[in-house]
């Protein structure tokens, strides 16, 4: 499997952190230096590690910032 390269242009906001100090945040990241989009995922200290997570762009971080501002909690 290949190194994938990814450089964080810019921390959105962090969601929560595990006891273990895995941090879900939402960022702006390029991967393999292409146009950066917007990242939901769990990272560790340092990101140095990562878990599975989400990419949008700034058009479907639109529409879900839509829809949320729409639901009834």
């Amino acid at each position: 499997m290949s190194d994938i390269k990814y450089e964080i242009k810019k921390t959105v906001g962090v969601l929560s952190e595990s006891g273990k100090g895995w941090k879900k945040e939402l960022n702006l990241i390029s991967w393999n230096d292409k146009k950066p989009k917007y990242d939901l995922r769990d990272w560790s200290h340092e990101h140095e590690k990562m878990g599975k997570g989400v990419t949008l762009t700034a058009e479907e971080l639109k529409k879900l910032k839509d829809i949320l501002n729409g639901m009834e909690l």
